[in-house]
């Protein structure tokens, strides 16, 4: 359904909102891979209120998908049906410090700009904040953390609306957080959350802040569009770690790139579509399981739908008997299944069997 056919179908139910809409949006201009098929319409709310007006009157059976500021994402060329959701800098993206050790921020706020207000508040704790390349709503989502410090240790309260634009408290308990997630419904919507650090002078923040942004420039391509991390850590391991073991520093398929900087960051070299990188991830995912017997699952986040005839249902690489008895049986594959209703597929190159694992999509 097209941009417009879908907001003709809604007519008045749309008219008293106080947000922008934009028909057709072209997905690549918000990810900062700056690759991605077109979403059938997106939304920026004016604010919370306006936010639950639209759940409200958007039928369940049109699909919303929450995106943040499109730091770890990664969005397929079909594009993405029913509307998407970006929560507006002016109404979302503002910080007010409440207390002494306690800030109120908007989920779009991104983690610099919180950094950089708890700095000037003389708030410590935040300063791992600086090194992220993302924004508060997704910190929340997924418990980003760097330098040895994680969101749920900063955590007092998140504000959060469902599918039915009902509004709902959590606390740092009800946010459920492990590594790299968090155990609340996948369909709420993550409005501001009450944070909480320490008293710390605004020198030793400084300081703190500085060696963050050496460390990402020294190790990280910062200047690269990439979606930061691309897998999770493994137990026990670093993914940097088991992709260059497995030979995948600087692989190239297409115009997708394993950065030979930091080989846990993917790159857009300058012409990679979406499928171009997830291809790139899956293969990846293979060789290292081959090599290692690791399944590296991902930490950027893969959403829309494949284009016709560009759907990635092989990693190539060679198979040994070990990897392929691994990769075709699912019950040897701890956490392995297709909880996602369009999970990718990989059987590596060399494999004589034709059944293939789904690979969730984490």
């Amino acid at each position: 359904m097209s941009g417009a056919a879908l907001l003709d179908r809604l007519g008045d139910r749309l008219s008293g909102l106080r947000g922008r809409m934009t028909p057709d949006a072209g997905m690549d201009k918000i990810t900062w891979f700056r690759a991605g098929g077109p979403a059938d319409a997106l939304f920026q709310p004016a604010d919370e209120e306006d936010l639950a007006a639209f759940l409200k009157a958007v039928p369940e059976d049109i699909p919303v998908t929450m995106v943040g500021i499109g730091s770890n994402l990664l969005v397929r060329e079909g594009g993405i049906r029913g509307f998407v959701v970006r929560l507006s800098a002016k109404g979302f993206g503002q910080a007010e410090v409440v207390s002494d050790t306690r800030i109120r921020a908007g989920a779009a706020i991104p983690d610099k700009r919180l950094a950089a207000a708890a700095l000037e508040a003389g708030i410590g704790g935040f300063h791992f904040y600086h090194g992220i390349p993302g924004g508060l709503g997704g910190a929340l989502r997924m418990n980003a953390g760097a330098n040895g410090v994680e969101t749920k240790e900063r955590v007092v309260e998140v504000r959060a609306l469902d599918r039915k634009g009902e509004l709902h408290i959590f606390s740092n308990a009800d946010m459920g957080y492990a590594y790299r997630h968090s155990s609340v419904p996948k369909d709420l919507i993550f409005t501001s959350a009450l944070m909480e650090g320490y008293p710390e002078d605004r020198e030793t923040i400084q300081k703190e802040m500085d060696a963050v942004q050496h460390h990402r420039e020294t190790v990280q391509p910062v200047r690269e569009k990439t979606g930061g991390s691309t897998f999770k850590n493994p137990p026990g391991t670093s993914a940097w770690k088991e992709v260059d073991k497995a030979g995948c520093r600087g692989l190239t398929i297409g115009g997708a790139q394993m950065s030979p900087m930091h080989c846990n960051f993917m790159i857009n070299t300058g012409t990679a579509s979406g499928y171009d990188l997830e291809y790139l991830g899956e293969t990846v995912r293979a060789r290292v399981l081959e090599h290692s017997g690791i399944r590296l699952e991902w930490e950027i986040k893969r959403i829309g739908e494949f284009r016709e005839g560009r759907r990635i249902d092989r990693c190539w690489g060679k198979c040994s008997e070990v990897a392929c008895g691994f990769l075709h049986d699912a019950e040897n594959l701890p956490n392995c299944g297709a909880r996602d209703p369009d999970p990718c597929q990989v059987a590596p190159r060399g494999c004589s069997r034709s059944q293939s694992v789904k690979f969730s999509e984490n």
